[in-house]
């Protein structure tokens, strides 16, 4: 972990990410009858669940309007669940400001062209390992981990360790 990143994961107040290519290896699963399947890793919810328990605010911001990702959200005890947003800079906005809170305060993980806006504003942008071009080009952070396979997880531990709540990792 860079000095600028530690530094930039002290201030975080609100973990938020993306769910496709983030939470998820980008991967749409179909059945027979046309439902819908994703595959979640557990790991990124033990990451949440340590974020919160160091009294961290979480939310997701999606694109997707499906009923399985509230569920994911539920399970993993996400603060703040939004789905079909099509403008993530302007509904993080109003976030920041119900839980008063600066963009500066805020870790957001995406991996994509929709996500790009919103990394440019917030105090530590990171990108997923196999993330499109464009967020790369801003990300402070690019996860060692592709999305779907711990990449959250990786950011949490960054974050708990830079604020002294996780042991120090071993330089690899």
């Amino acid at each position: 972990m860079t000095p600028d990143v530690r530094e930039r994961a002290r201030k975080i107040r609100l973990v938020a990410m993306d769910v496709d290519g983030v939470l998820t290896d980008a991967g749409m699963y179909y059945t027979e009858r046309g439902d819908e399947l994703k595959k979640f890793n557990t790991r990124d919810g033990m990451g949440i669940a340590r974020v919160h328990a160091a009294g961290l605010e979480t939310a997701i911001l999606t694109g997707e309007s499906t009923q399985l990702v509230v569920r994911r959200g539920e399970k993993l005890k996400i603060d703040h669940v939004f789905i079909g947003v099509s403008d993530k800079l302007t509904c993080m906005r109003s976030l920041l400001e119900k839980l008063d809170l600066t963009f500066d305060e805020v870790a957001y993980i995406g991996d994509d062209v929709n996500d790009y806006e919103l990394l440019c504003h917030v105090g530590l942008a990171v990108a997923v390992r196999d993330a499109s071009r464009l967020p790369k080009s801003v990300a402070h952070l690019i996860t060692d981990a592709k999305g779907g396979e711990g990449a959250v997880r990786e950011l949490c531990e960054i974050i708990l360790e830079a604020q002294h709540e996780h042991p120090p990792l071993p330089e690899a």
